[in-house]
């Protein structure tokens, strides 16, 4: 039989904690060659504070683990009873294994991020914002430009009655 991949329900914030006991129970069932890889979908984030930057590890899937296996009813029953798992996703009682292009697109959102971290706030254009550091402290705005590589965007702001362009970085508003 061949492997799929399959969705599991955990206790959300319990990731890391449900995945040690699993590599765990599997190795006690001797269920080694039947389970291939358990995987956490996560993304690199990168946030300014207090002006920082910072890149933290972020579960775009919070409460979730991906499972490579070949499903059995050994496997089925050991993953189930594992505790901080809350089931399989699937419709009935039998789960439903994930279509090849959706595991490579979690698969590679993964990786892409590891590789060019992703902002943690993403602005569009049209978007009211506050200017929460610089020389325009607590002028409100609307977002005219977004230079997302760059961390920079534009903000047309009322100076004197007159509308005025402000180039700022992303960390210097948020939104409203």
């Amino acid at each position: 039989m061949a492997k799929h991949w399959y969705v599991v329900h955990t206790q959300t914030g319990h990731e890391e904690r449900v995945k040690s006991i699993l590599e765990k129970r599997i190795q006690d069932f001797n269920n080694k060659d039947l389970i291939s890889q358990i995987f956490i979908p996560t993304e690199k984030v990168s946030e300014v504070r207090s002006g920082k930057r910072r890149i933290m590890e972020r579960k775009f899937f919070p409460g979730y683990l991906l499972i490579e296996m070949d499903l059995t009813d050994q496997v089925w029953y050991c993953i189930k009873n594992t505790q901080g798992i809350t089931g399989f996703i699937g419709p009935g009682s039998r789960p439903q294994a994930l279509r090849d292009e959706e595991v490579a697109s979690i698969l590679k959102q993964a990786e892409d991020s590891k590789e060019k971290p992703i902002p943690k706030v993403i602005f569009t254009i049209g978007e009211s914002v506050k200017i929460i550091e610089g020389p325009f402290t607590n002028f409100n705005g609307d977002i005219k430009e977004v230079y997302p590589n760059k961390g920079k965007i534009k903000v047309m702001v009322s100076i004197f009655g007159r509308s005025t362009p402000v180039d700022l970085e992303n960390w210097q508003v948020e939104k409203v």
